[in-house]
């Protein structure tokens, strides 16, 4: 996940003009400071060679709305 500096930027945002509705969600919860949180968490384990749990892993997607295509 990008850390976020500069997204204010004109060039950071100027795809959301034609951004569907995943992509603008995903706008706002990129910028959700406890999202961030819970997600460098388990980041943290992939930095330190480990993998989050799965069940971990589908409860953070579960409470925060996250769908992914199959």
């Amino acid at each position: 996940m990008p850390d976020g500096a500069g997204w204010r930027s004109p060039d950071a945002t100027d795809y959301l003009h034609d951004a569907q509705r995943p992509a603008f969600a995903w706008e706002f919860l990129r910028r959700d400071p406890d999202y961030r949180q819970e997600y460098a968490q388990m980041n943290l384990h992939a930095v330190g060679g480990t993998s989050p749990d799965l069940e971990v892993a589908l409860a953070l997607a579960k409470r925060w709305g996250l769908r992914f295509p199959v």
